[in-house]
């Protein structure tokens, strides 16, 4: 999930006029795979719901995207005009982190909000929220 932590930052730097960029760490090349919160409730109701039996159920979206792409659109969602920098000085981490979530979906589920829906409703939420 995209935390509000990350949203803060990109906000605080949207409301500045002093910082024309925004540093992320690595090389922005890493797969990450994102799932709303309320698709995981989706879920866990779907499988109460309908009685499913299972030891262990992996829950994802089977999206994957890049820490660039994701910061691109968390850029244009919030509205910041400033210029992503990729400091690749900072390791990357794990190359890809998606989990086989084939056995939930096989069963009827899928997820039902997209990620720029997620991210929007999140940023929403944490604008209203704030303190």
């Amino acid at each position: 999930f995209v935390n509000t932590t990350t949203l803060e930052k990109f906000s605080r730097f949207q409301r500045s006029i002093n910082q024309e960029t925004f540093s992320i760490w690595g090389s922005g090349h890493p797969l990450r795979e994102f799932l709303y919160v309320d698709d995981l409730s989706y879920a866990i109701e779907f499988l109460v719901n309908k009685d499913i039996d299972e030891d262990l159920l992996n829950i994802g979206s089977g999206v994957e995207i890049s820490i660039l792409e994701l910061s691109q659109l968390i850029k244009k969602i919030i509205g910041y005009d400033g210029d992503l920098t990729f400091d690749k000085s900072m390791q990357d981490g794990n190359p890809r982190k998606l989990i086989d979530s084939s056995k939930i979906m096989n069963l009827g589920w899928k997820p039902k909000i997209e990620l720029e829906e997620g991210i929007q409703l999140s940023y929403e939420w944490f604008y209203e929220n704030k303190t």
